[in-house]
């Protein structure tokens, strides 16, 4: 079988996806993930007719990092055999101001995604990982580098600069957005179940371990929640989101913290962990009565909310709001708390479509029309690679 592999390393799970070839068509024959890494380790596999091939659960240090992820995952996938790999496709958090498509990487290119890493230090040096073992281990399967912020760029100038001296843009610090793939899927995805709203102010949410939310205008991306880096906007998981920077030089000037101190405290021990004291995982928040697990789930609620109301002003109104990734898809509970905050704008919920999963969750009587849409950022990444790969 000719195939595409997908590698998806996020900040907290590993998605794969093995794509069948044939001529330009992609048919998905293999799906997993380890998610809950470092928490809650599993590795769940399915093959195309959803039978299961792998369901393995893992104790919390066996599965502690993502490095430790791929080389399982990676070891798991060489026992299934019976596939020719035509090509590789990574997804890529930060792709800097110099790459805005998929590109077929080689040594150079790796090496100036590198540096990168400290922008993205959750997930750059993983997304890099695979990408240079199987340049070592398979040199003559192509590699291919698909960019989280690619689907951002472009957008207006005024849009995506800090108000700092005009220099510091030049070099490249500007507002980046992030998880694009996941909003160019969903933008694809509206075209098949509400080709009506295309043209329509779309806001995107989001809502994982990592979160953001993207303001979409006939399928582009307008405005984004993210910046610079993956801390800003939303509170995630074990990030921040949206701070004062007068937080961190107190830090510094005050606390005595180093760089890295900061670093770590700013992408691993904050964002809902840090809040509650008990868990990054909003599943455990839900779960638990204890009031500071409240506390961090009222507050990202409310800092959704916010960010709703922002990127409506960029839209100038809003006529749709969909729910993605692991948080929105199966979140029946925040999914309700966020609606009932976006009732100013004629957001109003169908409670029991929204306990049942249903795509859409609004009522007839709602101004907003509410969706469920599961993302898929490794189908994006395997219609890129294909392209770049095949001769035109």
């Amino acid at each position: 079988m000719d195939a595409i592999l997908v590698v998806n390393a996020g900040s907290s799970s590993l998605k794969f996806q093995i794509f069948e070839v044939a001529d330009t068509r992609l048919s998905c024959r293999v799906r997993g993930q380890i998610d809950g890494i470092g928490t809650r380790p599993r590795l769940l596999a399915r093959g195309a007719d959803g039978a299961v091939l792998i369901d393995r659960a893992y104790a919390p240090e066996a599965i502690g990092d993502l490095p430790t992820a791929i080389s399982e995952t990676r070891t798991w996938l060489l026992s299934l055999g019976g596939f020719t790999l035509r090509a590789i496709g990574h997804r890529v958090v930060h792709g800097g101001p110099d790459y805005a498509t998929a590109v077929l990487m080689d040594n150079d290119i790796l090496e100036r995604l590198s540096a990168f890493q400290e922008l993205a230090p959750l997930h750059q040096p993983n997304n890099l990982a695979p990408i240079r073992l199987a340049m070592d281990i398979n040199p003559d399967v192509p590699q291919v580098a698909c960019f989280d912020t690619a689907y951002h760029r472009g957008h207006a100038q005024h849009t995506d600069c800090y108000a700092l001296p005009w220099s510091f843009y030049e070099d490249g610090v500007r507002r980046y957005g992030f998880h694009g793939l996941s909003y160019e899927y969903i933008a694809e995805r509206l075209v098949e179940v509400a080709p009506d709203l295309v043209r329509g102010r779309i806001v995107v949410a989001h809502l994982g371990s990592g979160a953001s939310m993207c303001a979409l205008q006939e399928g582009r991306s307008l405005e984004t929640t993210m910046g610079f880096t993956a801390l800003d906007g939303l509170p995630m998981g074990t990030r921040p989101g949206q701070m004062d920077p007068g937080v961190v030089l107190y830090l510094i000037d005050q606390k005595g913290m180093s760089t890295k101190d900061v670093t770590d405290l700013l992408y691993r021990k904050s964002g809902l962990k840090g809040l509650s004291g008990i868990s990054a995982d909003m599943r455990d928040l839900l779960a638990s009565t204890d009031p500071r697990a409240a506390l961090a789930i009222d507050h990202f609620v409310h800092r959704c909310a916010l960010n709703v109301g922002m990127l409506a002003g960029a839209l100038g109104g809003l006529d749709a709001f969909v729910f993605t990734a692991g948080v929105g898809e199966n979140s029946a509970p925040i999914r309700a708390r966020i609606a009932d905050r976006l009732a100013w704008l004629g957001a109003e919920l169908d409670h029991a479509a929204n306990e049942a999963g249903a795509m859409l969750i609004s009522t007839a009587a709602s101004r907003i029309a509410l969706y469920v849409l599961p993302t898929d950022e490794e189908l994006m990444i395997a219609r890129h690679t294909l392209a770049l790969v095949t001769p035109s």
